[in-house]
């Protein structure tokens, strides 16, 4: 086994095993609920795209001072916690479903606050892991992490449209909910993780969150990957927004075949993740990024063409080459800002890039919502489909592009490269000339 290996630190094998509950519990829920507004609360496609809306509202209403608080908490607390508020908040659902009273606003309020517990879950599991694993095991680390999530994808999401037809939508999100709690527990094996350090005179809550905002828009590297992610993320929403309306109602296919065509796209994010560090040696860090993007995205225009019979296998691997180029750029991209950034400020600069990105989900969510109600489920997939196939652009033509290798780590005691405004001049990586990533 590799010295720098991170499987073998047992916190970070208990932190991967917790994260496989958790993602499961998030896959399954990811199907069934948005199946029982359609078919069980008879939701139309803007009540859909307001119910995916809310479920990524919270990083857009918290998502950055969330990074300035984690900087100052114990993660592992906060991670036990939040598994443990959606463990009860999902588990809500089949109870009023067994007393029939479910609502739709009982739907809302549930999928706004799993989603408040899930930026601190997100933001909290990024911020912790360069601590278990050292900075020198932490592409291989993320690498683990970013296959978990593609397999994650491809059981959850299969199980929970398997579980809906089976069981019915409740007893799938009841799945969810201990799922949830099974990570909560699993959690507690972790030994108590040291907060990030501290500054000598900390800074008040706005400047702290200001120099997330700095570091990630003050580097060109780090902006070209967060717009890069956060044009995907939106053309990638709209298209899962409204794909629950147009197989069920519109093509009147079974739940299942959603779990597999969504499953599709979690064995392409597994493939994608487990290419990814092979093609960086090979052909560098950017250089694989760029002919990611030039040969893989524009296969998302295929998913707008799903129908029955051939057409569905035709947007199946049209949707799972997309998300192939998406588990290749996250292996690469996180990797690449975690070492860019300072232990000090990783909870702000992942909050930032998780606010950008999640808000990207929402905006896509909302968006998908008004253009499925004025010009019809299939107009608004090509919409996000051209998006998809077009969010590559910014690292293309950025710096990113010609970057062979990761940067050094920073000097903990030194603004992070990209921090603006610190009296200082900017530090830039001082290995091969560029570094390339697309963000998670």
């Amino acid at each position: 086994m590799h010295p720098h290996s991170p499987w073998r630190i047992a916190a970070f094998r208990t932190l991967f095993t917790a994260t496989t509950l958790s993602q499961l519990g998030t896959n399954v829920g990811y199907v069934a609920v948005p199946l029982i507004a359609v078919a069980a609360l008879h939701a139309s496609p803007g009540e859909v795209g307001a119910l995916a809306t809310l479920g990524t509202a919270a990083f857009l209403l918290i998502g950055l001072p969330a990074g300035a608080w984690l900087d100052r908490m114990r993660q592992r607390r906060v991670l036990i916690a939040a598994d443990l508020a959606r463990a009860g908040l999902l588990g809500s659902i089949p109870l009023a479903w067994w007393l029939d009273a479910l609502t739709l606003g009982q739907l809302y309020v549930v999928v706004l606050l799993t989603g408040a517990a899930t930026v601190f879950f997100d933001v909290g599991s990024q911020s912790v892991l360069p601590r278990l694993v050292g900075r020198a095991g932490l592409v291989q680390a993320n690498a683990a992490v970013v296959s978990l999530i593609a397999v994650a994808n491809v059981a959850g999401r299969g199980a929970g449209g398997g579980l809906v037809q089976l069981l019915t939508a409740p007893v799938a999100v009841a799945c969810a909910a201990v799922s949830h709690l099974g990570s909560a527990l699993r959690l507690t094996a972790i030994g108590p993780v040291p907060p990030p350090p501290r500054p000598d005179r900390p800074a008040g809550l706005g400047r702290q969150i200001g120099e997330g905002l700095r570091h990630v828009f003050g580097n060109p590297e780090l902006r070209a990957l967060a717009l890069t992610a956060a044009v995907g993320n939106l053309g990638s929403q709209m298209i899962n927004t409204m794909l629950p309306v147009l197989f069920v109602r519109d093509l009147d296919l079974p739940a299942g075949a959603l779990g597999l065509f969504w499953a599709a796209g979690g064995v392409g994010l597994l493939l994608g993740a487990r290419c990814a560090r092979p093609v960086a040696r090979r052909l560098g860090h950017g250089r694989a990024l760029g002919l990611a993007g030039i040969c893989m995205a524009p296969a998302a225009l295929l998913v707008p063409t799903v129908d029955r019979g051939p057409w569905w296998w035709l947007a199946g691997a049209g949707w799972l080459l997309a998300m192939s180029k998406i588990g290749l750029d996250n292996v690469l991209g996180v990797s690449l800002r975690q070492r860019m950034t300072t232990d000090a400020l990783l909870g702000r600069v992942n909050a930032t890039f998780r606010f950008l990105l999640t808000g990207a989900l929402a905006l896509g969510a909302a968006v998908a919502g008004l253009l499925g109600e004025l010009v019809g489920v299939r107009v608004t997939l090509w919409v996000g489909a051209a998006l998809l196939a077009t969010a590559f652009l910014p690292v293309f033509v950025s710096p990113v592009r010609t970057r062979r290798e990761l940067p050094r780590q920073p000097d903990p005691e030194q603004p992070a490269p990209g921090q603006l405004g610190s009296g200082q001049p900017e530090t830039r990586p001082t290995e091969s000339p560029a570094d390339a990533v697309v963000p998670g």
